[in-house]
């Protein structure tokens, strides 16, 4: 992968997440889900800087200077790595001739991360399962993997037409 390519997974992952965030604001706006709290998840990782990786409650953990905006850069740089994966798997052919399959898989594929790691970190338990309603916390987090994914092809296809190979 030569420095190009790079710049261009990278800017894809950066696009796939944003098109997340507009999911985001989108389902606050029609269906009045709450926004995430990224402060949260800078205050999560934070805490691992000092060793402690699982909380009863984020919520109730002390709370870090800068944690949202911890938050806001990991959201941000994990969507960078989900697009790197991508892309080593399908090979930099993929970013010339991008295809929705293999995107989508990666987005739906990378909700175990929150299911298995984040949740349970922070309090929720495994798969959201100390949630008040489990199961709608499972299902928006499968739909916004699903969209991240969606956004991962939708923005390497949006760079091909702006800056074709």
């Amino acid at each position: 992968m030569d420095t190009s390519d790079l710049v261009r997974v990278v800017l894809i992952g950066i696009g796939a997440t944003a098109f997340v965030d507009l999911w985001s604001i989108a389902r606050k706006q029609l269906f009045n889900v709450p926004l995430p709290n990224f402060g949260f998840v800078g205050r999560w990782f934070a805490h691992m800087s000092r060793g402690c990786f699982r909380h009863d409650s984020i919520a109730a953990a002390p709370a870090f200077a800068r944690e949202r905006l911890i938050g806001w850069t990991a959201h941000y740089l994990i969507g960078i790595a989900f697009a790197v994966v991508l892309v080593s798997v399908q090979g930099v052919a993929w970013l010339r001739e991008p295809t929705i399959g293999p995107a989508l898989a990666v987005g739906i594929a990378t909700v175990v991360f929150p299911l298995l790691l984040m949740q349970p970190g922070m309090g929720a338990g495994i798969a959201a399962s100390r949630a008040p309603r489990p199961a709608v916390v499972r299902i928006q987090s499968l739909l916004t993997h699903a969209v991240f994914g969606l956004g991962l092809f939708a923005t390497a296809r949006l760079f091909n037409i702006l800056y074709p190979t």
